[in-house]
């Protein structure tokens, strides 16, 4: 799959998605991306866990799990995990944010409620 051939969708969060690879019943891959001071919604998973890479761009990540919250500066070249459970809302800086990011198990197409909408800090 080449990325320019992915078709265009919005997430739940209100970011923009490019589904790309799929192991079945293992994983999926996909890019997701905020436009230059865009927040995304503040949202958990019901049954996938992710992995995400920063391509370019910056911006900030706010996770929230048993009640522990983190912030993490997003950059080029920062990795950081979703775990099951999470709570999370990402944010776009004035250049846009770019991440690519692996979810297990594959995201569930079909299923209108894997995001769970939360309450997040921005």
């Amino acid at each position: 799959m080449r990325l320019d051939q992915a078709p265009e969708v919005t997430a739940p969060d209100g970011s923009a998605v490019r589904p790309l690879c799929v192991l079945p019943g293992a994983a999926s891959f996909a890019q997701f991306e905020l436009a230059p001071g865009q927040t995304a919604k503040a949202v958990s998973h019901a049954t996938v866990e992710e992995i995400w890479f920063v391509v370019s761009g910056a911006g900030e990540m706010w996770r929230s799990q048993d009640g522990r919250e983190e912030v993490t500066a997003l950059e080029p070249g920062v990795c950081l995990t979703i775990p099951l459970g999470t709570t999370f809302q990402f944010r776009a800086g004035v250049q846009g944010l770019r991440v690519v990011a692996a979810t297990v198990p594959p995201w569930p197409v079909d299923s209108p409620d894997e995001a769970r909408f939360e309450t997040g800090p921005w």
